[in-house]
């Protein structure tokens, strides 16, 4: 069987797992609308994972209205996901959606581009972000599937970003300039942040966790991702949009993004030097960061995937 079947496999099996034992609040709206400021809005979806409340948005998004049109920070996980972000830029302005900015590659950074092509937005995006969707898009959809159902993720289409740019590129519309500069490989191999210098705001996308454990997948690059961060800290930005959990600032950010990175890959560093084996990695006490969400569900695989690494750094 190929190795990559066997992947998608062993993460189906994971995920149904970990829903089996997964306990969902009733009542708990998909997307909560955090105005950040004038005009600059959060959309903070829940920490748990994908399932069909949801419909993949399973995530923090944002938008920033200008005079001339809405600026959207990643349209969701599904089309259906994508209309339910419509559903809350709606209910603030009637501006048309503009342009929509891909910071990764992950499915909810990008899969909802189709709902919002449609209408009349560009998609944006670094081309790194764009080699990974095409990579990863039909194992996405697999999982996709799986997790939020057929029904759900009937009418996504992939569509990719129709203006890309290697490393950094600014924007402006309606007076409101966007820095959007390349940061990974991070979470995922083109993980992009948007920086509002007049404001001080950035959108962080996956190279930042809230709230939430941070995932290390097949795709991410730990010590990447610990560049990126620096590079993001360089900007000493007053709010960050995180891709996970709720607006915060750069304190948070480092303790519960950056530390577990570096802890993670010290415990890990420390276990090979010590001559352990993949079989010890379950032995790294994560205690301290287990007041996360779904650290239960991931820490171990987390120290698996970083070991499978750095044995060979």
């Amino acid at each position: 069987m190929p190795q990559r079947i066997i992947v998608v496999l062993s993460v189906l099996l994971f995920l149904s797992v970990t829903l089996a034992s997964q306990t969902v609040r009733a009542g708990d709206p998909a997307l909560k609308r955090v105005q950040v400021t004038d005009n600059v809005y959060a959309l903070v979806g829940p920490l748990t994972q994908r399932d069909r409340t949801n419909l993949g948005n399973n995530a923090t998004f944002g938008f920033i209205v200008t005079d001339v049109g809405v600026v959207l920070i990643d349209p969701g996980g599904s089309a259906k996901g994508a209309a339910a972000i419509a559903a809350q830029i709606d209910a603030v302005t009637h501006q048309p959606v503009k342009w929509v900015i891909n910071t990764g590659g992950q499915d909810h950074r990008w899969l909802g581009n189709g709902y919002f092509h449609e209408r009349g937005a560009e998609i944006i995006a670094a081309a790194a972000a764009v080699a990974d969707q095409k990579e990863r898009a039909n194992d996405q959809l697999l999982v996709l599937e799986a997790l939020i159902g057929d029904d759900n993720l009937s009418g996504t289409d992939t569509v990719f970003a129709s203006r890309t740019f290697d490393q950094r590129i600014t924007l402006t519309l309606g007076g409101e300039a966007f820095e959007l500069s390349m940061v990974g490989p991070a979470h995922t191999p083109g993980d992009t942040v948007v920086w509002m210098p007049k404001r001080k705001i950035l959108f962080a996308g996956d190279v930042v966790y809230l709230e939430r454990m941070l995932g290390v997948g097949g795709q991410s690059d730990s010590a990447g991702w610990l560049e990126a961060f620096s590079a993001l800290e360089s900007l000493s930005p007053e709010v960050i949009v995180p891709g996970h959990g709720r607006p915060a600032g750069l304190t948070e950010a480092r303790a519960q993004t950056r530390d577990y990175l570096v802890f993670l890959r010290q415990a890990v560093g420390d276990l090979i030097d010590a001559g352990g084996t993949l079989a010890d990695v379950g032995k790294i006490d994560q205690s301290r960061f287990a007041h996360l969400a779904v650290a239960d569900q991931i820490a171990g695989r987390n120290a698996h995937q970083v070991f499978q690494v750095m044995e060979w750094e």
